[in-house]
């Protein structure tokens, strides 16, 4: 596995198995993005309410990316116009199409029947290549499916050795849904863990390589967020080195449930 690596779906297209997070990077966004694809970060989040959009397509404008060279993941809101939502975003990236439109997050009266129908337009009219949902619980995602035969090719939900559950890793594995992992660093607020410290100095790595790294080995797609170019360039060194399975079992054993939000909403 290296960064040219890539998570087969179950539509039959590709992603990269990881990516760069742009929630509340609205400072400097440009340059973050344009320095991240100066690095080869094959894979850029976003969403419609996030305000890094503008931002995000000055990056790539300025850094002269080609289309085919990068993944671009935004969302709709669950108060959103689904299809009308999809357009406004590329608008505001300055793109003609998305690689993957998500459900930011379900609405409070179900599984948001009628904004997945609105994506799946926005997919047959080839703004997207592959929809899916973020924030879903296994039960909302049986329920979008039954009401709909169409299945989400992601799940995007916060996960972390801190904040995780494995049911709905077993339930999207049996769905063939891919997991993306975001917030996979704890938004920083776990890093001085004794035990990440000592995993870390035992391989020659901080703390948050350690993180993305157990996500990578666990089939999830991490989508850490960084500005500082050390910052960038630390996240996406992790694939020299691999955790062994008692590096994995202690990992493991830090689950609590742990939410940077407050709470997992899928558990």
């Amino acid at each position: 596995m290296d960064l040219t690596s890539r998570v087969q779906l179950h539509t039959g297209n590709e992603m990269p198995v990881m990516g760069l997070g742009t929630w509340q990077l609205t400072t400097n966004t440009a340059e973050t993005v344009a320095r991240a694809l100066e690095l080869r970060y094959p894979m850029i989040d976003t969403s419609g309410d996030y305000g890094t959009q503008p931002g995000i397509g000055e990056g790539i404008r300025r850094h002269g990316a080609r289309r085919s060279d990068f993944y671009l993941v935004t969302k709709v809101e669950e108060t959103d116009d689904a299809y009308e939502a999809t357009k406004k975003n590329l608008e505001e990236l300055g793109l003609d199409h998305a690689d993957l439109m998500l459900i930011h997050r379900p609405p409070s009266s179900g599984p948001g029947d009628e904004l997945w129908r609105g994506l799946i337009r926005a997919r047959d009219d080839g703004l997207t290549r592959d929809i899916g949902v973020s924030n879903y619980s296994s039960d909302l995602i049986d329920a979008l499916i039954e009401a709909t035969g169409e299945v989400p090719v992601v799940n995007q939900i916060e996960w972390s050795p801190f904040g995780h559950d494995m049911a709905l890793k077993h339930h999207s594995d049996a769905n063939g849904i891919v997991l993306q992992a975001y917030s996979p660093l704890t938004r920083a607020s776990r890093l001085d863990d004794h035990r990440l410290r000592d995993i870390g100095e035992k391989h020659g790595k901080s703390p948050a390589q350690v993180l993305i790294r157990w996500n990578l080995q666990r089939g999830t797609v991490p989508l850490p967020k960084a500005n500082r170019k050390e910052h960038l360039e630390e996240n996406i060194d992790v694939f020299g080195f691999a955790l062994d399975e008692d590096d994995l079992r202690t990992l493991e054993d830090l689950n609590e449930h742990y939410s940077s939000l407050g709470t997992l909403p899928y558990v």
